[in-house]
């Protein structure tokens, strides 16, 4: 079962504008939570959502288009630093918000208590490289995080694209992405799709949101997900990928091209 998540899913929730939720939510430093939901429950968890939920919405639009394109060294430095469970993880990607045409280089590394750090710049190139610019502030960001950038070129390795909704929850100050209609594609046109789950994403501080709560009274439990690495890990199934497995044999069907 495929599900489309256009308005009608999310017009029970008040809205906020990004200006607003920027404010009151940022969370560039965060402990993030993701669940892997079969598309049928998303009604369920949408109908107990708390009564102050509000849904981001802009321009009378509240479910926006995300291209994500990763970048990684030629010995895939940091999808082996995530398959392996090393403290010292990055990403490095190109984000493409479809509907507004904004570009940006995105870094995210690890804080010492474990939370996602993201930091970021605009970006004015064609996602096919990261420009002079972006590789100096991804050297510099990774440097500034305690990992040695030396020798490291990057590459597109991996594009991803889905649809958002993003909810804020104002009782713990909290951000939940939900993501729908999941796909992948390598370079070669290799490709592979979630067309049954959706990606439930919680962003806190340390402490559990009234959410993540929720979730686990559904019988939701957080599990072992990542754009990159995951997506990588289906379409390249000679890499080492041990964590993955329940979520791989579960939610994902390949197929050639898009």
């Amino acid at each position: 079962m495929t599900i489309t998540t256009e308005v009608p899913l999310f017009d029970r929730f008040d809205p906020i504008s990004l200006d607003e939720l920027v404010g009151a939510a940022a969370l560039l430093t965060r402990l993030d939570r993701k669940y892997v939901l079969p598309a049928a429950a998303l009604g369920t968890l949408l109908d107990r959502m708390p009564a102050d939920v509000r849904v981001l919405r802009i321009d009378a639009q509240r479910t926006f288009g995300y291209r994500s394109v990763y970048f990684d060294t030629a010995g895939l430095d940091a999808y082996r630093a995530a398959a392996h469970q090393r403290r010292r993880r990055f990403k490095i990607r190109v984000r493409t918000y479809l509907d507004s045409g904004l570009n940006f280089v995105e870094v995210k590394t690890r804080g010492s208590r474990g939370e996602t750090v993201k930091e970021r710049i605009p970006y004015a190139g064609n996602g096919g490289d990261l420009g002079a610019e972006g590789r100096a502030y991804a050297c510099a960001t990774l440097a500034g995080a305690g990992i040695r950038p030396d020798g490291y070129e990057f590459r597109p390795v991996l594009a991803t694209h889905y649809r958002r909704n993003t909810l804020y929850v104002p009782s713990t100050g909290s951000r939940v992405t939900i993501d729908t209609g999941l796909s992948w594609m390598l370079p070669d046109g290799s490709a592979v799709h979630m067309p049954r789950s959706v990606i439930v994403e919680t962003k806190s501080g340390r402490a559990a949101s009234d959410v993540d709560r929720l979730l686990w009274s559904l019988g939701h439990r957080p599990c072992r997900i990542s754009k990159y690495a995951t997506g990588l890990a289906a379409l390249r199934p000679e890499l080492p990928a041990n964590r993955w497995h329940p979520v791989l044999r579960r939610h994902f069907s390949t197929v050639k091209g898009f």
